[in-house]
């Protein structure tokens, strides 16, 4: 894995137990082991993490997580932050594979998911919460990026958007302009990762997914994110802040 930054405010939420189970790889644990070590100290001690040899070839990764409760894990970084984000998300993360597993044995495997599957998807690979003041949101609905970046600057101080897709998290260990999540809507406020976990768990309902409740955040557009977007024309970019979509003239 590329070093780890933790004091990226990106990674900062995670440090605790990732710091701990970097530092068990680099004792020579697997990262499932590492990963197990770390569970005892979390709100998930009953969750267990295995070798990927453990998963049958052609058995499908979600119901074998749900079948079995144990996630096959690789040495790499990507089921690296996978395993923070069970640690940190419990209840959340079984909610989205509870999710995956039924629509797996409704729909079964195929080339298309389904948008129930497919919305999971997108949330556990690229997904995070954002918990900011009704004007920040609105501006983002809006995409309009000058007024959420530039006009409200200030206000995001009150705000916090903790980045939970794994893939997401993987790809900040080199930031890079263009990496956008798709973000979630919760409660100003909620500060603690196990509050945050109840409620995520409780929003994951079929028919919100299907809906698809994301909107698009070029993560380092936040204020102290990255030391570029102080300068002048950053968010002129349209190929990562695109403005939204003109709404089709009536006839």
């Amino acid at each position: 894995m590329a070093p780890i930054d933790w004091s990226a405010p990106w990674f900062h939420p995670w440090r605790e137990p990732g710091a701990g189970v970097v530092a068990g790889c680099q004792a020579g644990q697997a990262v499932h082991e590492a990963l197990s070590v770390a569970r005892s100290s979390t709100a998930a001690p009953n969750l267990r993490f295995g070798p990927q040899q453990i998963l049958p070839a052609g058995e499908p990764y979600e119901r074998y997580i749900f079948e079995q409760g144990v996630v096959p894990t690789r040495d790499n970084a990507h089921d690296f932050f996978n395993g923070l984000v069970w640690l940190g998300l419990p209840q959340a993360k079984r909610r989205m594979n509870q999710l995956q597993a039924a629509e797996i044995a409704m729909h079964g495997v195929g080339a298309a998911r389904g948008p129930v599957r497919d919305a999971l998807t997108v949330f556990d690979e690229n997904g995070a919460v954002l918990m900011a003041p009704d004007a920040l949101w609105e501006a983002l609905l809006a995409r309009d990026w000058q007024r959420l970046f530039v006009d409200l600057r200030v206000r995001w101080c009150e705000a916090r958007l903790l980045v939970c897709g794994h893939a997401l998290l993987e790809q900040l260990q080199r930031p890079r302009k263009g990496l956008t999540a798709h973000v979630w809507r919760a409660q100003a406020g909620m500060m603690l990762m196990a509050e945050l976990d109840d409620w995520l768990a409780g929003q994951l309902l079929p028919e919100r997914l299907a809906r698809k409740p994301f909107t698009p955040l070029p993560v380092l557009g936040i204020p102290g994110w990255c030391a570029e977007n102080q300068a002048n024309g950053f968010y002129d970019d349209t190929r990562v802040f695109r403005p939204a979509r003109a709404r089709a003239q009536a006839a």
